[in-house]
């Protein structure tokens, strides 16, 4: 018997079999749809305390530090290319493991600090976008705060009609920063002499070493390491069946890479943006540019009107976009350590309180910057070492576990970073 297709529409499935499934995506569509949570995290990397740190280390060693910056980006890559494995691997975000496997009073340690990084984040976000609405229009920094968080709340409700839509928002904020410095750096130039010799591991007294702390705060975010898990799992089908071949581990893997390797690309060169323009307009002249205020007229001086409005609408851009992803990780990690969730609001009043205090009471937005990047650096560590201990479990990742030789370099990384915390505060005690 044949039916029409009319006939057939309005008979049971049953009857007229079973729908063919839609076919595999192939080639750029397998790897595409999985593109995204990297860019949400890169945002992290280059929020309002980079800015302060990488113009004060450029404008007072000049190209010194450079190596710092480079160096961050390369253990940035490797951190968030593990935490966004963690993710794809189990199903499940940093913190939330780190509840299920750990004694429960190192869990709730582990949930202080992170609530302590979460205030420290907010802190430079709130405080980077009151004094961007400030160069801009004028506005009081304590009511461009309150602008500032109430953007970012608003920003993060994308996420009520899915991931792909806040990814798409703060992507493009992301492109709106590297614009801003990729049009600014084309006004300053490069010497590519002082590049070269940026290349080499050096120091020029404590506070310099004050300075590589902040940068390595403001590259490596603690509050992302924790977020990026959360955003991998479930990006393309049913990731659990397809990581169990050996073929569609290797394409899983091989787009969250392309995915970091892409997003953490363009905050690293945006991070090296900011010290060479620093380095190359403000060397030898650091007082007069020890604020973002400072940093935004010296622009305007030098460059023009120009490159102090990209500036400042960059600042902004990254206050915005920052702000709202810390939002998210905080929500992330009470949920992880605790399995409890408070209100967005409620959360977002706790963590603004610190950013108003400072606005309110007068104190210099810069240097509160700058150690709250430093403040992050010592949070590192924190999220890092339960980071590799689970991703080096073949009992929870599977196939997906670390090879031994990603384990033991990132082994060094913590080793490093947990180095140059104890002898900068070594330095302060003695």
């Amino acid at each position: 018997m044949y039916l029409s297709k009319t006939e057939a529409a309005v008979l049971p499935t049953t009857l007229v079999g079973t729908p063919r499934p839609s076919p595999a995506p192939t080639g750029r569509r397998r790897i595409w749809p999985l593109l995204g949570p990297a860019f949400v995290a890169a945002v992290a990397y280059v929020d309002p305390g980079n800015f302060a740190t990488n113009f004060s280390g450029g404008a007072s060693f000049g190209y010194t530090l450079l190596w710092v910056i480079v160096a961050a980006n390369l253990m940035a890559m490797l951190i968030q290319s593990l935490t966004a494995k963690l993710g794809l691997a189990t199903g499940r975000d940093l913190a939330t493991l780190c509840r299920e496997k750990l004694p429960r009073p190192v869990t709730w340690g582990l949930w202080v600090q992170a609530e302590a990084v979460a205030i420290a984040t907010d802190l430079a976000e709130i405080v980077g976008g009151a004094v961007a609405l400030h160069l801009l229009f004028g506005v009081p920094l304590p009511i461009g705060g309150l602008i500032t968080a109430v953007v970012a709340f608003v920003l993060l409700g994308a996420q009520s009609r899915g991931h792909r839509p806040f990814e798409r928002v703060i992507t493009g904020l992301l492109l709106v920063i590297g614009a801003g410095f990729a049009y600014t750096l084309l006004g300053a130039g490069v010497d590519v002499g002082g590049l070269a010799g940026g290349m080499v591991p050096s120091f020029e007294g404590p506070e310099s070493l004050v300075l590589a702390t902040g940068i390595l705060g403001a590259t490596v975010m603690p509050h992302v390491i924790y977020v990026h898990s959360a955003l991998t799992p479930g990006r393309y089908g049913d990731v659990v069946t397809a990581g169990r071949t050996h073929a569609g581990r290797r394409r899983l893997l091989r787009a969250q890479r392309l995915d970091v390797l892409l997003a953490m690309g363009v905050a690293g060169l945006v991070n090296a943006a900011m010290l060479v323009i620093a380095a190359q307009l403000f060397t030898g002249s650091a007082e007069e540019v020890t604020s973002l205020e400072g940093v935004h007229a010296g622009l305007g001086q030098q460059l023009g009107t120009g490159a102090a409005l990209a500036f400042a609408v960059a600042l902004l851009a990254s206050g915005f976009a920052s702000s709202s992803v810390g939002t998210h990780a905080g929500q992330v990690v009470m949920a992880g350590f605790l399995k409890r969730h408070i209100p967005v609001l409620t959360r977002r009043l706790i963590t603004l309180a610190p950013a108003l205090a400072v606005l309110v009471l007068g104190g210099d937005p810069t240097t509160a910057l700058v150690w709250s990047q430093v403040v992050l650096s010592f949070g590192i560590p924190f999220a890092l070492v339960p980071l590799l201990w689970l991703t080096s479990r073949r009992d929870l990742m599977g196939g997906w576990v670390n090879r031994r030789v990603t384990t033991l370099v990132g082994a060094v990384v913590a080793a490093l970073i947990i180095g140059l915390n104890a002898h900068l505060l070594l330095g302060f005690v003695l």
